[in-house]
């Protein structure tokens, strides 16, 4: 593999599609198609996935947030009061399955499935991987039973749930993909479930480590959040300077074409290339100060969600839940520390970054 670090690199691998093709995965997702048949795919999807159904599900999002975090932490009361501590798994009681039930609402899937959600999202977490492994490896053979096991079952679910579409359309993403066309083109069961594969894992993930990530960065620069605290319409910026300075996505694949040159670095062409999205959001060329987080950062041109074609479609709804999550958590809580001295365990993905558990310690509510 040929590994690619710094913005101005980075950038040209992700949007010139006509040297580093996208057509290498194990699936048939939209982000594993160059077009033209990326640009159809995205285009029918498109019709919905809109804004319009993102910006709608602002109310909903806030009212998972407030039952998630009144489960977790009651509702406000914690040992010794208003001035005592409290503690919770910020991913596992909040960062997971607020994302998980957002999705699930927005296909319309039943409450009781989420567990099943869950273990696929976990399993498809894992394929990437098989980055780098070969055809023999006892690991990746694991790896890619469990996908395609995983697929199987999903497609039988989804086939069931498309049929109760046709019979009883509803207001859900599910029933508009369906009627979703262009031209006369439809979306096939096949594009769909790719797209549902997708959706369950990108917009989880991204959502889950972009808080995960904001809490963590705020504990190393406690002087950011104190900042936030007094200027609360800076938090749009501040989820934009954690997407740069802990980016939920490390890096995106990509297949030369044509051998190609970069930095006087000869690529055959064939050959797997990684942009590195986390290390370019830290290029001291684009960046003052890199290594540092500063939520009043401007401008902040991050590729945090990618860039050109392969843009991603999910980054509206990741920011908003973003900011209706930590705007909930912030105000409900005060100073926050980690409870623990132990290093986290990381989300079983090489591409994604974020941890698994996130156990923190915090104070009561200040006014």
């Amino acid at each position: 593999m040929y590994l690619v670090f710094d913005y101005a690199g980075v950038n040209r691998v992700l949007v010139e599609h006509e040297t580093f093709s996208s057509r290498h995965g194990p699936a048939d997702w939209l982000i594993f198609q160059d077009p033209p048949r990326h640009n159809q795919l995205r285009a029918l999807v498109s019709k919905a996935f809109t804004p319009r159904s993102v910006v709608n599900l602002e109310g909903r999002i806030g009212e998972i947030c407030r039952e998630l975090l009144e489960s977790a932490i009651g509702c406000g009361e914690m040992d010794g009061g208003e001035t005592g501590r409290g503690e919770l798994d910020l991913a596992e009681d909040f960062a997971i399955p607020l994302p998980m039930r957002v999705i699930g609402e927005m296909l319309g899937i039943p409450a009781s499935d989420r567990a099943r959600f869950k273990r696929w999202n976990d399993v498809i977490l894992k394929v990437s991987y098989l980055f780098g492994a070969g055809p023999n490896d006892p690991e990746a053979k694991v790896v890619m039973s469990d996908f395609y096991a995983a697929t199987a079952e999903m497609n039988e679910y989804l086939g069931a749930l498309l049929e109760q579409r046709r019979a009883e359309p509803r207001d859900d993403l599910l029933t508009r993909l369906l009627e979703a066309q262009i031209e006369g083109e439809r979306l096939s069961q096949k594009d769909i479930l790719g797209f549902f594969q997708l959706l369950l894992l990108a917009g989880s993930e991204t959502t889950t480590n972009l808080i995960n990530n904001a809490v963590l960065a705020f504990i190393e620069f406690p002087e950011q959040l104190e900042l936030l605290r007094r200027e609360p319409a800076l938090l749009e910026k501040a989820i934009e300077e954690v997407l740069r300075y802990r980016s939920p996505l490390q890096w995106m694949f990509r297949l030369t074409r044509r051998e190609v040159e970069l930095h006087g670095q000869v690529i055959p062409e064939g050959k797997i290339v990684l942009a590195m999205i986390g290390a370019a959001n830290h290029d001291p060329k684009v960046f003052a100060e890199p290594q540092k987080l500063e939520i009043r950062r401007e401008p902040n041109p991050h590729l945090a969600f990618g860039r050109g074609d392969h843009f991603c479609m999910g980054a509206p709804l990741a920011r908003l839940e973003a900011k209706i999550a930590l705007g909930e958590l912030i105000g409900r809580i005060g100073e926050i520390e980690l409870a623990s001295g132990e290093p986290w365990e990381p989300r079983k993905g090489l591409h994604v970054h974020g941890p698994s558990r996130l156990r923190i310690r915090f104070g009561g509510k200040r006014d």
